[in-house]
Order: structure tokens, then C-alpha cells, then sequence
């Protein structure tokens, strides 16, 4: 797959030093300001201004996280084809139209269940994620069933027909997930997560700022490689974000995270209180039709205004008075002229006898 887009990215968070979005310094080194953070969440706000608060909050992480090494590197190779054909069936179009979600340098597929998130949301916040209808996302694939969740059942990870939802993301290098707690009101615990191509880590607790993008220092870093498997429950599943800093990616990497849905979430087309009410639009106004005939060469003749039209005719008007006149004036000398001339002649004729 295209790696192309990724360098800059990578290149910008390796030039930061670290704790730099942390920390400022101010008064010329002699004291330190912590600057406030953005993040996706800003329901989750981890206080790091004591280091034996982030001390307490990391051993709570890591006393709610289980990972285990399962699959060996030929398991993994088989399951990293399924991926790739699953890759290739999106590329050529044959999943239905909510299975796969793009976003740069990440893409990701649902099966099973799909859910709104992040800027699909006409309310964004915490809780108001909605599952997808039933049917508008393509099933769990058999190889995902055969070769990963079957596995996790005789490992004694989860338990027979826990997982009714299955998501691959798969990374670009350079790609993220910003910080979130997955929603509470859609998937029960423990979230299960197992991870092909290459190492990486899981960051807990962290801030994004954007534009451009950076990352605040974590509470906790989880090494995440080839083939573990990490379940997240308690205090790391619920009260506490974590994400996937781009800087972590630095090969193509692909999760496939394992959950079950509540049976009370909403969907999109349930009635539950907590879907929000769609917002009412005026209908759009309709332009006024005259029943005139339209004229094509209108647009091209020069534009009459009335009061225009009503200074012509005074012209016109003194000129038909005017033509008038001088017709009458003209004949009155016709007339003249003729007597003249009748007049010359017969004084001609009279000399003449």
C-alpha cells in the first residue's frame, strides 16, 4: 500500500523536543508555565501538574491492562493476507456503503457493528455515537471467526460468543487515532485488541493539538507488538483516554479490535431518549415563475427604463406637431406659388392679343 504524505508528519513530531506542548518556558528559564491542551475529549482531563498523581494514575492503567503474546509469526502472516484481502475487496467496492470508513493514512472496517463517531455526528460529544442499522455493514468474515476469535476462546481471553463486532484499522506510517475512551453506551468490556505487521505502542492519557498536530507527553506508554493481544478493562477501558500517536506508527501496522455491543445501545433508527432530535430546516423559497413567454433575445437588447420610454414620447409627439406645420406651411407656399405663376401667364396672353 502507498506510504507517500507521511514524511513531514513523522519528521515535524521527531524535530520536538520532549515535553514541548507540555511545558513553556517564561521569565527566561527562571520559571515554567504549563500551557493548556486541546484534545478530541475534553470530557477525560488527566491532571499531570504532580508527578505522584501521574504515578498513581499509571500503576491504575496498568493493573487494568492484560496482554498476552498468542499468535506466532506464521499465524500472523496468514492473518495479515486476510487483511490484505480485505483490503483489496474495499479497493474494488464489494462492501456495503458504512463498512468502510477512510481517513488519511488510517483506514478502517467494520463488521458485524458499525457506529457514528467523531465528525459523523450531527451532535458531537460523548454518548451521542449510534450504531448502524442492522444489515448496513457486511458480516464478521469466517477467517476473523476461524483464526482470531477462536483462538482468543481456547486462550481463555474471552469467553464463547462474546464478540459480535469486529473493526480492522490499518495503519499508514504516520497515521493516529486521536485520544478517546471507546463510547460507554455501545460496547461492553473488556475491549480486546490484536495487533499484525509491526510493534507499536498505546498511549493513555494524552492531548492533541492540531494544525499542527501534536501530542502531549502520556501517563503511560504500552509497548504493543506483533501478535500480542491487549484487553482493556476497569480504569483504562473507562476513565482514562489512550490513542495511537503518529510517531508510533513507523511501519504499516493493523489492529483488529474485538467487542460486544450492548443490547440497549441506540441506533440510528431507534427510539431510545438519548438519540437526538433531528433539527427542523425551512423549506428552501422558490423563485417566482412569470407565465410570460421568454424572450431568448432579451438579454442582448439594451434595457428600457419607463421613465426613458416616457421622454421619448415627447420628442415624438413635438416632432409629428412640428412635421405638421411645416407640411401646412409648405402647401400654403405651393398654393401661392401656382396663383403667381397663373397670374404671369395671363398677362403673357394679354400683351399677346
Amino acid at each position: 500500500m502507498a506510504t507517500s504524505g507521511y514524511s513531514d508528519l513523522r519528521d515535524k513530531l521527531r524535530s520536538m523536543p520532549p515535553g514541548r506542548d507540555d511545558y513553556q518556558t517564561s521569565n527566561g528559564g527562571a520559571g515554567r508555565k504549563r500551557r493548556r491542551r486541546e484534545s478530541d475529549d475534553d470530557e477525560c482531563d488527566h491532571s499531570d501538574d504532580s508527578g505522584e498523581l501521574r504515578e498513581q494514575e499509571a500503576h491504575r492503567v496498568r493493573s487494568s491492562v492484560l496482554q498476552k503474546s498468542i499468535f506466532a509469526p506464521e499465524e500472523c502472516a496468514r492473518i495479515e493476507e486476510k487483511i490484505d484481502e480485505v483490503v483489496a475487496k474495499a479497493e474494488a467496492g464489494l462492501y456495503r456503503e458504512h463498512t468502510v470508513d477512510r481517513a488519511p493514512l488510517r483506514n478502517k472496517y467494520f463488521f458485524g457493528e458499525g457506529y457514528t463517531y467523531g465528525a459523523q455526528l450531527e451532535k458531537r460529544g460523548p454518548g451521542q455515537e449510534r450504531l448502524y442499522r442492522k444489515g448496513q455493514v457486511d458480516d464478521i468474515p469466517s477467517w476473523v471467526h476461524e483464526l482470531v476469535i477462536q483462538r482468543l476462546v481456547s486462550a481463555g481471553v474471552i469467553p464463547e460468543g462474546f464478540v459480535n463486532s469486529a473493526v480492522i484499522n490499518d495503519y499508514q506510517p504516520g497515521g493516529c487515532i486521536v485520544s478517546h475512551v471507546d463510547p460507554l453506551h455501545i460496547f461492553a468490556r473488556p475491549i480486546v485488541s490484536v495487533s499484525f505487521f509491526s510493534d507499536s505502542a498505546l498511549c493513555f492519557g494524552c492531548r492533541f493539538q492540531f494544525k499542527p498536530i501534536r501530542v502531549s507527553e502520556p501517563v503511560f506508554v504500552l509497548p504493543v507488538h506483533r501478535g500480542s493481544v491487549t484487553v482493556l478493562s476497569g480504569y483504562a477501558a473507562d476513565d482514562i483516554t489512550h490513542c495511537i500517536r503518529p510517531q508510533d506508527i513507523k511501519e504499516r501496522r493493523a489492529v483488529i479490535i474485538l467487542r460486544k455491543t450492548r443490547p440497549d445501545a441506540p441506533r440510528l433508527d431507534s427510539d431510545s431518549p438519548l438519540r437526538s432530535t433531528p433539527v427542523e430546516r425551512a423549506p428552501p423559497l422558490k423563485a417566482k415563475r412569470s407565465h410570460r413567454k421568454a424572450d431568448p433575445d432579451a438579454a442582448h437588447r439594451p434595457r428600457v427604463l419607463e421613465m426613458d420610454k416616457e421622454e421619448n414620447r415627447r420628442p415624438a409627439a413635438f416632432g409629428q406637431r412640428r412635421h405638421s406645420a411645416l407640411a401646412d406651411e409648405h402647401r400654403k407656399r405651393d398654393l401661392d406659388d401656382d396663383k403667381h405663376r397663373e397670374s404671369s401667364s395671363r398677362k403673357v396672353k394679354m400683351r399677346r392679343h
